[in-house]
């Protein structure tokens, strides 16, 4: 029997990381949030990534974007 603890953790990650974002204005913690959470895959972690579908890719990749956005922009609001 295969637990969804990733999945809570992974929503707890995403959840952690928009409250940094959108209310304490933190956006280097929110992209660390963000990319911790992206190390607990929801997905099938037993799959290839060349065997998963194309939208649990686009997730993920999307994901990743977020978060190098989210870095990239609190960088650049701490260099004055």
């Amino acid at each position: 029997m295969r637990t969804p603890f990733n999945k809570f953790i992974y929503i707890g990650f995403l959840l952690l990381g928009t409250y940094q974002s959108l209310f304490t204005k933190d956006y280097m913690q929110a992209a660390s949030s963000f990319g911790i959470g992206l190390a607990f895959d929801p997905f099938n972690t037993d799959q290839k990534w060349n065997d998963r579908p194309t939208w649990q890719k686009a997730v993920l990749i999307i994901h990743l974007a977020l978060v190098a956005g989210l870095f990239g922009y609190g960088i650049g609001l701490n260099d004055k």
